[in-house]
């Protein structure tokens, strides 16, 4: 079952927008410069965000705050 905190948001704010958008940062970032130590970059700017809005916020997110 979906977490209750992404019932809240709109659409351009689901998982899978954050993780589509993502991945497209880090090849873009690959295929238009093609320098690795700039992706790897890239990529771990991503996946920090990743961990923050997809792990962090919805589980420190109080459940009450979601139900009212």
């Amino acid at each position: 079952m979906a977490h209750p905190f992404w019932s809240l948001k709109p659409w351009w704010c689901q998982p899978w927008t954050i993780l589509l958008t993502g991945t497209i940062g880090i090849a873009g970032s690959w295929l238009l410069l093609q320098i690795w130590w700039l992706t790897t970059g890239v990529a771990l700017v991503v996946i920090a965000w990743w961990v923050l809005f997809l792990l962090i916020v919805p589980n420190i997110t109080p459940v009450e705050t979601i139900v009212e």
